[in-house]
């Protein structure tokens, strides 16, 4: 008779961290990271959310991608009091890539090939911009790509209600009835209104993050700017003012 061997095979760390997930169902579905990436700067958290992770549940290996700006927008409410004091007192929620012109403000800008290229050329951008696709002064195409010229909204300090019929919250939300974003700019949760600020023209196009933070007055009046950067690769852009966080969309 052979005898028998044994081997213990104890329980160990997983291989790759879980990572708690939210589901998100409604006008879209998408499935995002319960906690934002962060606090870094854009492309540290986009660098962060492509590392290997497991499934909280199936223990499957996944992975992120760096979210639309109306993708950011729709996970921000779930449970906003907390998010608000987490994420957005203290610094920025990284909505999305944008592109500042002379004339306006393209969000999340196609891509050129498969490995992720934006297309960044200014005119080859305008040809998307076909009089067809033209609806209440902006414009909304696929992939969350999206157009709103600076005669459609105003910077500075304003009403929320204000903000949300311009033609900035519409493109970022991707909607025409961005409800998410008027949810999120309530008098509820900021009284004093709404502060639009870095949305200004320029001679060359300029690639920048948008992003939104409750400003001045403890926090009482949402910001949302259009002059964060990527990284800082090419020098010191005011330290933390750029760091923030990022909401991952799985893969």
């Amino acid at each position: 008779m052979v005898e028998a061997q044994y081997e213990v095979m104890q329980v160990g760390e997983p291989k790759f961290p879980p990572m708690s997930l939210i589901k998100i169902a409604g006008d879209r579905n998408l499935i995002t990271r319960l906690d934002a990436f962060g606090p870094n700067t854009f492309d540290e958290n986009v660098a962060e959310m492509q590392k290997t992770y497991s499934h909280p549940d199936t223990g499957r290996i996944i992975t992120f991608r760096e979210p639309t700006t109306a993708e950011s927008i729709i996970a921000l409410p779930y449970d906003f009091a907390n998010r608000k004091r987490k994420i957005l007192d203290p610094l920025w929620l990284q909505l999305g890539r944008i592109a500042r012109t002379s004339e306006g403000v393209f969000v999340n800008l196609p891509k050129r090939d498969a490995q992720g290229k934006l297309i960044t050329d200014e005119q080859t951008l305008k040809s998307f911009l076909t009089s067809d696709k033209k609806d209440k002064g902006i414009y909304l195409l696929d992939g969350d790509f999206g157009y709103a010229g600076y005669e459609t909204f105003r910077q500075g300090v304003q009403d929320a209600g204000d903000f949300i019929e311009g033609g900035l919250a519409r493109v970022l939300n991707h909607s025409q009835s961005p409800e998410q974003l008027k949810e999120i700019a309530s008098k509820k949760n900021y009284p004093l209104g709404v502060d639009v600020r870095g949305f200004d023209p320029g001679s060359e196009l300029a690639l920048r993050v948008a992003g939104l933070g409750s400003v001045t007055f403890g926090g009482r009046r949402l910001g949302v700017g259009g002059d964060d950067w990527y990284d800082f690769s090419s020098g010191d852009f005011g330290g933390d003012y750029y760091l923030g966080f990022a909401f991952g969309v799985l893969k």
